[in-house]
């Protein structure tokens, strides 16, 4: 979910057309359109651009993407991507749903794929990409319960929407699971499922608020934060750094923040990875063979789509006995037999 500052601005012009680099001329030709975190954000549009890349790489098409400065230009650059040029318009994330619907709508021999949104009834021209992340949150939920030195782990969101919230509520039923199986009381700050309330940012751009909400969320006694903003979250690492891991640990998401935030890399507990690259490429692939059909691919545990990361640096000081329970786990979503979601 975002944007980021500093060494990650990209200092190209508003909404800058970017063509990829290609090695062959026959035109096939993916387009994606990132919300107002970039292309660059280490997060969610990084990883559905890497799926373009992978597809470039090993599929031999072209790759062209617009980044959104600012909300209001969602419709624009849809727009601007059509009549011809692009075989499938990927557009990236729930905030362009509307802009993507109308585009669609208007354009119906125009094939479009849009992450994280799922459109009810489905448009025949546009393929959705969801991803039951709350089963990965889960496992993160309960790995972060079983590390608390404190007792309690805390969570914030940088907006309200269901794409943000499914992941705390997997973190926080994953602490609840915890809790069930241990006889413990690991309280889950910054999120209450039932309510619907919680601590937001309400932006996916400012690494100033990364930190300040960590930091308040670690002075209410969290050792181990799941921010789920996007780029804001590394504001949160930055401060886990400085207090050092002893005191903060984060859990990453969208993609393996371990690579991705590599000066901050061992800060992470683990990441709740939504591997969009997988399910872009394969949209490309179907649509390039001809099959393309609307409808929805939803991304799980057991097909790949959504996972939890390695433990990295993390590894030698996760108990051994806890890292087989979160395997046992996994498992357990996978079969059924462990409900995530009510």
């Amino acid at each position: 979910m975002n944007s980021f500052k500093g060494h990650f601005l990209r200092g190209m012009a508003a909404s800058a057309l970017l063509l990829a680099t290609v090695t062959t001329a026959s035109a096939f030709t993916a387009c994606q359109v990132t919300d107002t975190g970039g292309i660059d954000d280490n997060s969610f549009n990084q990883t559905a651009w890497k799926g373009v890349l992978d597809a470039q790489e090993k599929l031999g098409v072209e790759g062209r993407y617009l980044e959104s400065q600012a909300e209001t230009d969602y419709e624009a650059n849809v727009n601007s991507l059509l009549g011809g040029q692009c075989d499938v318009i990927f557009t990236i994330g729930f905030l362009l749903g509307d802009a993507t619907a109308n585009a669609a709508k208007a354009n119906p021999e125009q094939k479009f794929s849009i992450v994280d949104f799922a459109y009810d009834p489905t448009i025949p021209n546009v393929l959705g990409q969801v991803y039951a992340t709350d089963q990965a949150a889960f496992l993160a939920g309960y790995l972060s319960a079983g590390m608390s030195k404190t007792g309690i782990v805390g969570t914030f969101g940088g907006i309200n929407i269901p794409p943000v919230t499914i992941f705390m509520d997997g973190f926080a039923a994953g602490v609840g699971y915890y809790n069930a199986q241990k006889g413990t009381s690991v309280k889950v700050l910054g999120w209450n499922p039932e309510s619907r309330e919680g601590l937001f940012t309400n932006n996916f751009e400012s690494l100033d608020d990364g930190r300040a909400f960590a930091q308040n969320l670690y002075d209410e006694g969290a050792d181990i934060v799941l921010p789920v903003a996007g780029p804001v979250g590394l504001g949160s690492a930055a401060l886990a750094d400085e207090l050092g891991t002893e005191a903060l640990k984060i859990v990453g998401v969208d993609a393996d923040l371990f690579f991705t935030d590599p000066e901050k890399k061992h800060v992470y507990l683990t990441s709740i990875m939504k591997r969009m690259d997988s399910t872009v490429y394969q949209v490309i692939e179907t649509t390039m063979n001809g099959n393309f059909e609307g409808g929805l691919i939803v991304g799980t545990l057991e097909n790949g789509g959504v996972g939890l990361a390695p433990y990295h640096d993390m590894e030698a000081m996760i108990p051994d006995d806890l890292k087989a329970e979160v395997e046992t786990i996994r498992q357990g979503i996978i079969d059924g037999s462990i409900k995530v979601g009510g």
